[in-house]
C-alpha cells in the first residue's frame, strides 16, 4: 500500500486524472488501488460527477468501501445519492457494522430501513443490534466482528483460526477466550501467539484479568479505561459476562474528536457551527443565542462606567487602564476555565483533587495578580508622570481582578458540573463577560475612595 507526500502528490494525481481523462482503466485501478484509503478518498473528492461516475464504473463496491468510510458523512450522503441502489447494497455488506451503525444513525429511518430491508440478513441484524443500543455508550461504537477461542485450544489451533477468520474480523491482535456458554474467560495477545510454542495451549498462555466494559457504560469511560490500561480494543459484555462485542481505538479515536470539538465549540459559544458544512445562515442562528446573551451582560457593563462618569470625568486618565483591566480578567479566567473543565472532562477532578484544584488555582491567582499588579503599577506611575497614587489604584484593582477571575474561572465550571451540567457551557465569552463587569467595579471602587489623592 503506497502513501502519498507533497514531494509525489502533485504528480501522482495529475497522472489519476489523466487516466480518468483518457478511460485507461486498468491504468487507474492500478494505481489507485495501490494507495491508502486517506490518499483515495482526498484524491476523489477533487474529482467532478462525471469522473466520480467513471469511478464506480472501474472501482467495484468491496473496493470502495473503504474510500466510502473514509469520508465525511455529509460527502457519504452525498455519494449515497450518486450510486445504484445495488451497488450501494453490495458496498453496505462488505463495511464493519459499527461502521454502517454511525451512517445510518445520521440519515433519515425511512432511509435507514429501505437500506437494511434490502441487505444480507446476516449483516442488517448485525446492524440494528448496534442501533439499539443508546447512543454515546460502548453498546453503540462497538464491532461484532472479534475473534475468539476457547482455553483447551494449542497455539496451532490459533494459527488455523487466524487463517480461517481473521480476514473478516475488523481486529486481529487480541483473541478472546471464551467458555462454551461464550462467557469472557482470558485474553490473549498476537504478540503472546507468535512467541509461543505451537504445543501450548491457550489456557496457559492466556490473561485471565481482562478489563471489559457493558453495552451501557458511558463513551467517555471507554476512553478513559483504553487510554489508561494502554490497550487497542475493549471487549463488551452483557451483565452474565457473556462477550458481544469490542470497542476499538479507532473508534476510541473518532469519540476523542467529537469531545474535543463539541468542548471547543461550547468555550468558543459557537455549538454546531465549526463545521464548514453547515450553511452561513444555521451557524449564525447557533451563535446568536449566546452573542444576545453576552450583549446583555455588556450593558452591565456599560452601566458600571456609566454609574461612575463623574469620576471618569475629573480623572480622564483613569480611561486608559480600563482596556489592562478588561483584558487581564478576561485573560486570566480563561485559562483557569480551560484548565478546570479539561479535568472535568476526563473525569478526573473527584472530591480531594477538585479542593486542591481550588487550592492551586488561588495561589495561581495570587501569585500572577502580585506580578501583574506590580508591574501595571509601574505602567500606570510612567503614563501619570510619577503620580504614586494611580499607580496604587491601577496596581490594585489588577490584583484583585486576576485573583477574582482566577477563581471566577476555577470555580463557576465546577459548580455547573456539580449541577449535572456539562462544564463547557461556562464558555471563555461569558466568563470574560462576568470578570469585565467585576474587574470594572473594583477598578472604580478603588478610584472613588483614592480620587483625593491624585
Amino acid at each position: 500500500m503506497m502513501m502519498l507526500d507533497f514531494k509525489n502528490r502533485e504528480e501522482y494525481t495529475f497522472y489519476l486524472h489523466m487516466y480518468l481523462k483518457e478511460q485507461e482503466r486498468e491504468k487507474f485501478r492500478d494505481d489507485f488501488l495501490a494507495l491508502h484509503p486517506i490518499d483515495q478518498v482526498e484524491i476523489f473528492s477533487e474529482l467532478n460527477v462525471q469522473k466520480r461516475k467513471r469511478v464506480y464504473e472501474w472501482i467495484g463496491p468491496k473496493e470502495f468501501a473503504p474510500i466510502f468510510r473514509g469520508m465525511e458523512r455529509n460527502q457519504q450522503k452525498q455519494i449515497v445519492t450518486e450510486l445504484k441502489e445495488s451497488y450501494t447494497i453490495k458496498m453496505f455488506e462488505e463495511m464493519a457494522p459499527d461502521d454502517m451503525t454511525d451512517f445510518f444513525e445520521e440519515i433519515p429511518n425511512h432511509l435507514t430501513g429501505y437500506f437494511l430491508d434490502r441487505m444480507d440478513e446476516q449483516e442488517a441484524h448485525a446492524i440494528k443490534r448496534l442501533m439499539s443500543y443508546e447512543k454515546k455508550t460502548a453498546g453503540s461504537l462497538m464491532t461484532t466482528e472479534y475473534l475468539t477461542i476457547q482455553q483447551e485450544k494449542t497455539v496451532a489451533d490459533v494459527f488455523e483460526t487466524l487463517r480461517a477468520e481473521g480476514k473478516d474480523a475488523e481486529m486481529i491482535y487480541y483473541l478472546y477466550v471464551v467458555n462454551e456458554n461464550n462467557q469472557l474467560m482470558g485474553v490473549l495477545s498476537l504478540k503472546d501467539v507468535l512467541t509461543s510454542s505451537l504445543h501450548e495451549t491457550v489456557r496457559q498462555l492466556m490473561k485471565k484479568h481482562v478489563i471489559s466494559v457493558f453495552p451501557h457504560t458511558d463513551q467517555r469511560e471507554v476512553v478513559q479505561l483504553i487510554r489508561d490500561y494502554d490497550i487497542v480494543a475493549i471487549p463488551v459484555t452483557t451483565e452474565t459476562n457473556q462477550m458481544i462485542g469490542i470497542v476499538t481505538v479507532d473508534d476510541v479515536m473518532d469519540v476523542v474528536e467529537d469531545e474535543v470539538t463539541g468542548d471547543f465549540e461550547e468555550l468558543a459559544g459557537a455549538k454546531g457551527s465549526i463545521n464548514l458544512e453547515v450553511h452561513p445562515i444555521k451557524a449564525a442562528m447557533k451563535r446568536l443565542p449566546w452573542l444576545l446573551l453576552l450583549m446583555v451582560f455588556g450593558m452591565a457593563t456599560a452601566s458600571v462606567v456609566q454609574h461612575f462618569e463623574d469620576t471618569l470625568a475629573q480623572l480622564a486618565l483613569l480611561a486608559i487602564f480600563i482596556p489592562l483591566i478588561t483584558d487581564m480578567g478576561g485573560n486570566t479566567g480563561t485559562q483557569s476555565l480551560a484548565v478546570v473543565v479539561r479535568q472535568l472532562t476526563l473525569e478526573k477532578l473527584k472530591h480531594p483533587t477538585c479542593r486542591r484544584m481550588i487550592k492551586r488555582e488561588l495561589l495561581t491567582g495570587l501569585i500572577m495578580g502580585i506580578v501583574c499588579g506590580l508591574f501595571a503599577a509601574l505602567l500606570a506611575q510612567f503614563y501619570g508622570f510619577g503620580n504614586m497614587a494611580l499607580g496604587l489604584i491601577v496596581g490594585t484593582a489588577l490584583f484583585g481582578t486576576v485573583v477574582i477571575s482566577t477563581m471566577t474561572g476555577t470555580i463557576i465550571p465546577i459548580i455547573i458540573h456539580k449541577l449535572r451540567i456539562d462544564p463547557t457551557v461556562a464558555s471563555g465569552p461569558f466568563i470574560t463577560t462576568i470578570n469585565d463587569i467585576v474587574g470594572l467595579l473594583l477598578y472604580f471602587a478603588i478610584a472613588s475612595s483614592l480620587a483625593t489623592y491624585l
